[in-house]
């Protein structure tokens, strides 16, 4: 191969270049040599660059074990019969899972080590774990080589055999509620070609013979390709619910639980652009839905009126601007509620209770430690329970665990996540700015730093992700704490596309109106700079996946406003990603970023796509990962973007990529390799910002 001009010889920018192939389309061929020989290659000028910055990793590495507690017990969930939770020792990348008779704890015992089913594996991922009724079968399934492509197994509890019963299905898994002494039916899903899960399957099991498995049977398929298929249970226990959906409407199919071969019954067809989901409470079905507004309504149904032509839903919480309803969880004694505001980009639990005529007697918003934080619902697994677990967290405050009596309000913290070292909770300040994007729209922005520095303007990390409605809510992070500590300030862009000032925050953010995730994301880098936040020569970018279009276009447009850029298995090649139905995933995309078919559509998405805005400039310091089994972002896109943008780059900056030859898109398997990622991609933050040479010392 002939270096190409321009480009030092000694690059593999250069040394893999064709002529006849400017684009780099030729390393779409997984199969052919030079394909994975140019990815070593870049591998390797990668570790070379990064050589001087080795003992920086070592010891960002270092010093985050040491912050953290390595060896942890989970929190006990007390079901029917037995009582489990999970340990990882010190020095294990995965956990044992534990049980014991109910109130009988001198008798625990390990059902299930995780350490042991991934000892022998370059990558492993477990997909889903689930316990018969009776507790007394366990069924999981897990991924030995990061495709997202899993195995079926099942086992006696607590040491019984580990049988093998599918292999290439989803992750996703559902006992039914029809087990007797001898037989128990298993749900899953499947996928198409394109990897897209799209049908429903029924595995009749013989508990006595576990190794003779029945073959499964078809329970629902999906044809339209922009649908997908998952399965769960009400925590009632009555009712399978058979979801498909697409970016942006939804179809739910019934199917009693304790009948599993019974047929689904829809519970409302699909209506373009409608989505919905459903929960039960014996008597009532309640229905989550977009219908009569974008911010979400919550409707009821009588359980009498099920299977009748016509369904008389009644309304129980109306359509309102100020807040998006996210969430509906059923009890015995009514719902707790799931709510957004909007104006404050924050979400609140919210609890009803019903009496037997159905009528609210309360309907109370619980109390937040602070704003803005999250707080969630964690599993309750029993339907009657007065007692609910809370998980809180924020940028400064690590996650706790809380139990809440609903009867007597008492709250009792069960658990807190331990932070070690010099640089504790107490000694963060986290703030909420507020941008103003190119419309005049008003963009939150997060950031957390050292409460001793936050007088003065700091090199900043700068995170973005913005699509699919997704909330970037307050996270607390130990790794972060590497960057802070040397003196960064850690900051969210909370643009438009994601969903954290609710529903129209996203719908503002996609198709048509993608332009304004941009917008907002650079909006952003200046809010913090205008307001004191920033030093202007020293913000760096980070985006992971789609967060890496977000990135990758303002790293094109406006390069000298970053001194860097992470991009993290980017979604880099949109446009011809999205020309390919053949891809996986690319036919469920359409919803979010418009089908290229339309020749407008593609148009726009041309505008943006990274890879097809390259052109010669000066470009910051790039470090881009990749990912050999990604089947979301495939390897090819950060490749061809790396070898691109390496071709034009004007400046002495680095372009630098890492493709990982053994995992997925969710990166690394086993929590050691993953924190050795992060400290890898911390140093090169850290040189970036101009931190690397500065000790790790909080001031007094």
């Amino acid at each position: 191969m002939k270096a190409q001009q321009g480009i030092p010889s000694g690059l593999p920018a250069a040394r893999y270049y064709r002529a006849n192939d400017p684009q780099w389309h030729w390393l779409e061929e997984r199969d052919d040599p030079q394909v994975s020989a140019f990815l070593e290659a870049a591998n390797q000028q990668q570790a070379d660059w990064f050589a001087p910055l080795a003992p920086l990793e070592e010891a960002l590495y270092q010093s985050h074990l040491a912050r953290r507690e390595l060896a942890v017990t989970s929190l006990k969930t007390t079901l029917d019969h037995f009582t489990f939770w999970n340990e990882t020792s010190a020095e294990d990348d995965y956990p044992c899972w534990w049980r014991h008779p109910n109130r009988q704890p001198e008798q625990q015992e390990c059902f299930f080590d995780v350490r042991a089913r991934a000892a022998e594996q370059d990558f492993y991922d477990m997909g889903d774990m689930a316990l018969s009724p009776d507790e007394q079968w366990l069924a999981w399934t897990e991924d030995t080589q990061g495709d997202e492509r899993f195995t079926l197994w099942l086992k006696a509890l607590p040491n019984g055999t580990p049988v093998q019963l599918l292999s290439d299905i989803g992750a996703g898994l559902c006992w039914a509620e029809d087990q007797t002494a001898t037989t128990a039916t298993l749900l899953f899903t499947r996928f198409d070609d394109t990897q897209r899960p799209d049908s429903v399957w029924r595995l009749a099991l013989s508990l006595m013979e576990p190794d003779a498995a029945n073959e499964p049977v078809l329970v629902l398929r999906e044809e339209d390709p922009e649908f997908w298929l998952g399965i769960g249970k009400t925590r009632s226990r009555s009712w399978l619910l058979l979801e498909s959906g697409s970016k942006d409407t939804s179809e739910i199919h019934l199917l009693a639980a304790h009948s599993p071969d019974s047929a689904p019954l829809c519970i409302q067809q699909r209506q373009a652009g409608v989505e919905y989901s459903i929960d039960h409470r014996p008597g009532s079905f309640y229905r989550l839905h977009n219908q009569a507004g974008a911010h979400f309504q919550l409707d009821f149904l009588p359980e009498s009126q099920l299977g009748q032509p016509q369904l008389n839903w009644q309304t129980l919480i109306t359509h309102r601007e100020e807040a998006t309803l996210e969430g509906v969880d059923a009890f015995s004694w009514g719902l707790m509620l799931a709510e957004r505001d909007h104006a404050q980009a924050q979400v609140r639990l919210r609890r009803l209770l019903f009496d037997a005529q159905h009528s609210c007697t309360l309907d109370e918003t619980l109390a937040l430690p602070e704003q803005p934080c999250s707080q969630m619902l964690e599993d309750a697994p029993h339907f009657d329970t007065q007692v609910v677990r809370l998980r809180e967290e924020s940028f400064t405050q690590p996650p706790s665990w809380f139990s809440l009596d609903l009867t007597s309000g008492e709250r009792t913290l069960l658990k807190r996540v331990p932070v070690y070292g010099n640089l504790q909770p107490e000694q963060l300040i986290s703030r909420r700015l507020w941008a103003t994007s190119s419309d005049g729209e008003q963009v939150p922005v997060s950031v957390v730093m050292r409460a001793d520095l936050a007088d003065q303007p700091l090199p900043t990390l700068l995170y973005g992700y913005g699509a699919y409605g997704e909330a970037l809510d307050p996270w607390f992070s130990i790794a972060r704490l590497e960057l802070l500590e040397r003196g960064a300030a850690f900051a969210v862009a909370h643009v438009r596309g994601g969903g954290e000032r609710g529903e129209p925050w996203y719908l503002n953010g996609k198709m048509a109106h993608k332009e304004n995730s941009f917008n907002d994301f650079l909006a952003a880098r200046e809010a913090l700079v205008e307001q004191g936040v920033s030093d202007s020569q020293r913000i760096a970018a980070y985006g992971a996946s789609a967060g890496g279009l977000l990135v990758g276009t303002c790293i094109n447009r406006a390069p000298e406003k970053f001194c860097a850029a992470l991009l993290d298995v980017p979604f880099l090649d949109v446009l011809r990603t999205m020309q390919n139905p053949e891809l996986p995933l690319t036919t469920a995309e359409y919803s979010e970023w418009g089908n290229p078919e339309e020749p407008e559509v593609a148009e726009r998405i041309a505008a943006y796509s990274p890879i097809d805005n390259i052109k010669a400039q000066i470009y910051p310091a790039l470090w881009i990962e990749g990912s050999w089994f990604d089947t979301r972002v495939s390897y090819w896109e950060p490749a061809k973007f790396y070898a691109q943008v390496a071709q034009q780059q004007l400046g002495s900056a680095p372009i630098l990529m890492r493709t990982d030859m053994s995992s997925g898109h969710g990166g690394a398997s086993g929590r050691f390799k993953a924190w050795r990622d992060t400290a890898r991609q911390d140093a090169f933050i850290l040189w970036a910002l101009g931190l690397h040479s500065q000790a790790s010392s909080t001031a007094e």
